[in-house]
């Protein structure tokens, strides 16, 4: 079948509710009579949503990146969007905007509100109670379609390989766009269709017969979305450039996708090209489409001026329209396999994250094996099959909503209000729990005090775990106050990261804290003691950046901080500079010496400094705070042995004959005790993560720290 005119009947119709990945066969059933026959039913653009969704699917399973599918989707939204609304407005039908956006949440909503409600179960069953919170929000917010935003303001990375720490609503963010801009689009052709009207009835189009084309319905509508298409992709690139993280949920930076399959909808008419160039473009854009993923390195990238490749792609087959030719990709797209699965592509998307994530997080995995992986999309394409039957098809067919407005609005509210209503109760759950662990006694909560020999202490029989697991997320130290006056650096590098308490007067002692966040965790220490002595604390950090000498084992940019640290510290002549001196890894060896260490603090020591090296802390394998929250504080699994964190020796020992103003520090048998390293001790979680103390924790081996300190120092009370 050749090209033709709109009277001819190459355009493929879309959904009744302009949809794509959240809608279900690509159907018109109102356009056939006033779209002059078209195709109701398009069985290449139900198998090119198969294949989006394939994409998707198989690059989030195994290979952990961008596969440009959902790209796919968004334009494909748009293009059948616009079919549907030109049809009517052309055909002098009423939009009725209200009832169609009840009438396609309605729709789209009950087999959300399945997954949503699906997922926060196997969270309660599966995930640990840290991550709660978070879930609930974005179940909340995937349900009023603001979840995109959510996201945007977490800086979430959606790159990221390892996604057992992603939220398994995580993906409900293309939703969420699509959404909003299902509320949007019909706005811009009831607009559009106000205008044309306004422009008929003064004869302008007739009086200037040049501009006629433009003054047509389908001209007003192709000169605003091509103002959205160049406004929206010039915005996306440049905020990509500038705020990748963010911009990759943004609404606005995705706009131009929409606005491109609508362009494409308006264009199709006027294109009349040969079979062959057809059936070329056809096998053209799918190969570029699929491999979109695989050719491209796309993180850091997306979705700027690099995600015209797959929407581009999709344009080139969506174009290629029904060939009529046994070697056309059509025939391929039009299998019945991929139409079948089109069908169910909203719910197969729906399904896919979730499963894999809680699968993750249960086997305590950072990927899936192949076989693993193809169990997930097994488990995924049943539970979308189940759901597609049973949710979206009974609910498409249902007459009752549709007799009137106000039933398609009940559905909703009735769908919302079974998913908002548990969501709720939960949140009201956890603050409850989180007020009564606030209200506990420091009795009840001694934390390292408990290893202390002689602690005669007995914490209630009903005390909670301290922190609330909830608060988990906020228990990194740090101190507030930026560095003023002659504290301040030189260095813009340094400004940016340079910390200071506020000392009363003039301080008794000015101490830097140099190095990673593993020196920053004993900043409440280090906070306790300043209060107590009048010392001016100074924070000099960088992540993942331990400070020594210059080596190869350490990046440029932290040889270079290293290097601007010493200079500072050098210049401002503190009193002294605490440091870590070794290093734990996750394998063996599991604890070394920091390179370089010595090199790095002897220019402190010549010139006076003195300067306390601490040992580091165990470093594990696992979570330590979510093993305590899900097996409970007591199961081996959350009490690794010694060995496995730290030297049989510690490097510290290493390091006999060392400047005399150099002073070295264990607190590790506060820490583990009796060849384990517990995930709680003294009713307090030891670690917020696989390696990082809770400040709750080391605010609590504060007179223990002190005493220690002064000892090895010599420094008065």
């Amino acid at each position: 079948m050749e090209f033709g005119t709109a009277s001819t009947g190459v355009l493929r119709a879309g959904t009744a509710d302009g949809g794509a990945l959240a809608q279900g066969p690509a159907e018109g059933p109102d356009e056939g009579a006033a779209t002059g026959g078209k195709r109701k039913f398009l069985p290449e653009v139900q198998g090119l949503r198969a294949l989006a969704v394939l994409m998707v699917v198989t690059y989030h399973v195994w290979l952990g990146r961008v596969s440009g599918g959902v790209d796919v989707f968004l334009l494909v939204s748009a293009f059948l969007m616009t079919r549907q609304f030109t049809a009517k407005v052309e055909g002098g039908r009423p939009l009725r905007l209200i009832r169609h956006w009840l009438h396609l949440f309605k729709r789209l909503l009950p087999a959300a509100v399945v997954v949503l409600a699906a997922t926060l179960l196997l969270t309660w069953a599966v995930l640990p109670p840290r991550r709660w919170p978070d879930i609930l929000d974005q179940a909340l917010a995937s349900l009023t379609y603001q979840q995109n935003w959510l996201l945007a303001d977490n800086a979430v990375d959606y790159y990221a390989i390892d996604h057992s720490g992603a939220s398994p609503l995580q993906h409900f963010w293309s939703l969420s766009i699509q959404g909003q801009v299902f509320i949007l689009w019909p706005l811009v052709f009831a607009g559009a269709a106000v205008v044309w009207r306004l422009i008929r009835s003064t004869g302008l189009a007739h009086r200037i017969p040049v501009l006629a084309p433009l003054l047509g319905y389908r001209g007003i509508l192709a000169v605003v979305f091509a103002a959205i298409f160049a406004s929206s992709l010039a915005y996306s690139i440049q905020q990509t450039a500038t705020n990748q993280a963010y911009a990759y949920f943004d609404t606005r930076v995705r706009l131009w996708e929409f606005a491109l399959g609508s362009l494409l909808a308006l264009v199709l008419p006027h294109l009349d090209l040969p079979r062959v160039v057809r059936i070329l473009m056809g096998w053209l854009g799918l190969a570029a489409m699929l491999g979109c993923g695989l050719i491209l390195t796309v993180d850091q990238q997306f979705p700027g001026w690099i995600a015209l490749w797959p929407t581009l792609a999709a344009s080139l087959v969506i174009a290629a329209g029904a060939t009529g030719s046994r070697i056309g990709v059509d025939r391929l797209l039009s299998s019945k396999p991929l139409v079948g699965l089109g069908g169910m592509s909203y719910a197969l998307y729906l399904w896919h994250w979730p499963l894999l994530v809680v699968f993750l997080v249960a086997e305590d995995q950072g990927s899936v094996t192949l076989l693993q992986g193809l169990g997930v999309i097994a488990t995924s394409l049943l539970l979308a099959w189940l759901t597609t039957r049973f949710v979206e098809k009974p609910l498409r067919s249902w007459e009752w909503p549709k007799l009137r407005a106000w039933r398609s609005a009940a559905v909703i509210a009735c769908c919302a209000s079974l998913l908002a209503g548990p969501v709720a109760l939960w949140q009201s759950d956890i603050s409850a729990y989180d007020t009564a662990v606030a209200a506990q006694t420091p009795a009840d909560n001694p934390g390292a005090a408990a290893l202390q020999p002689g602690y005669e202490g007995v914490p209630s029989s009903t005390a909670r775990v301290i922190p609330a697991p909830t608060q988990l997320k906020n228990e990194f130290a740090t101190i507030d106050g930026d560095c003023t006056g002659a504290l301040v650096p030189d260095s813009e590098v340094l400004a940016q990261v340079c910390h200071a308490n506020q000392p009363a007067g003039d301080p008794a002692k000015t101490i830097v804290v140099l190095g990673d966040s593993h020196s920053q965790q004993w900043l409440p220490v280090w906070d306790t003691l300043a209060t107590k002595y009048n010392w001016q604390i100074v924070m000099m950090l960088k992540s993942g950046c331990r400070y020594g000498g210059d080596t190869p084992e350490r990046a440029d940019d932290c040889n270079e901080f290293n290097q601007l640290d010493r200079e500072y510290v050098l210049g401002l002549m503190p009193d002294a500079v605490f440091t870590l001196a070794s290093l734990t890894h996750e394998l063996d060896p599991v604890e070394t010496a920091v390179p370089a260490y010595l090199e790095g603090i002897t220019p402190f020591t010549d010139a006076g400094i003195e300067v306390i090296g601490m040992r580091d802390n165990p470093r594990f394998t696992i979570n330590m705070a979510d093993c305590a929250g899900i097996k409970g504080a007591a199961a081996p699994a959350c009490n690794p042995p010694l060995s496995d964190s730290l030297a049989e020796q510690s490097p510290l020992d290493g390091y006999a004959g060392a400047p005399e103003n150099l002073f070295f520090m264990d607190m590790s048998d506060y820490i583990c005790v009796g060849g384990v390293c517990p995930a709680v001790v003294g009713n307090v979680y030891v670690y917020k993560d696989d390696n990082h103390l809770t400040k709750t924790y080391t605010q609590s081996t504060a007179p223990m720290f002190e005493q220690r300190l002064l000892a090895a120092t010599g420094w008065a009370p």
